[in-house]
C-alpha cells in the first residue's frame, strides 16, 4: 500500500524468457513479458498456460528494485515478486508453502512478525498477511521469497 502502480511493464523486463532449473540445467515453459502484461507458452509452444493483463485485477509496482505483481484470484490477492538478477536473468519468486512440514515452520515464523490469517475456500487454503512496505522488504531480505530463474531468449 502507498506505492503507485505502473501503467505498463518497463522495457527492461519485456522479452521472451524460459524457466531454468538450476539443478538439471533444463529449460521449461516460456514466459513472454510485454508492455501490457504477460502470457505463458508450454514446451510445445501452445499459448494456453495463462495470461495476465495490467488492470484492476493485476497490478504491478516497483519498490526498492523489486517488481511486485499482485493479481486477483477470486476475492483474494496473490503476490509474486520479480527481481532482475542481471541483464537477461530474472528471478520469479513467491513464499512457497507447498511442503507441509516447511509450511508449519514458515507460518510459525511469519506469525511472530505479523498477523497471519488462514482462509479456507473449498479445497484450497490461503494465508493472508498484510505487511508494510518495510516489512515486505525485510521478508525478502530474510529469504522468505524463493523461486525460479528465468533466462531471456529474445
Amino acid at each position: 500500500m502507498g506505492i503507485a502502480s505502473l501503467k505498463q511493464v518497463p522495457p527492461a523486463l519485456q522479452g521472451v524468457y524460459h524457466t531454468y532449473d538450476r539443478q538439471t540445467g533444463e529449460t521449461g515453459d516460456t514466459l513472454i513479458i510485454e508492455s501490457w502484461g504477460y502470457h505463458f507458452k508450454d514446451k510445445e509452444d501452445r499459448d494456453w498456460l495463462g495470461k495476465g493483463t495490467i488492470s484492476d485485477s493485476m497490478v504491478v509496482k516497483l519498490y526498492e528494485g523489486h517488481f511486485f505483481v499482485n493479481f486477483k484470484d477470486g476475492d483474494q490477492w496473490v503476490l509474486r515478486l520479480i527481481r532482475q538478477k542481471s541483464p537477461g536473468i530474472l528471478e520469479f519468486m513467491s513464499i512457497d508453502i507447498q511442503d507441509d512440514s516447511k509450511r508449519r515452520e514458515l507460518l510459525r515464523k511469519l506469525s511472530r512478525k505479523m498477523p497471519v490469517k488462514e482462509i479456507k475456500k473449498g479445497d484450497d487454503t490461503f494465508y493472508k498477511i498484510n505487511p508494510t512496505p518495510t516489512q515486505l522488504i525485510a521478508l525478502i531480505k530474510e529469504g522468505y521469497f524463493t523461486g525460479v530463474e528465468l533466462r531471456k531468449m529474445k
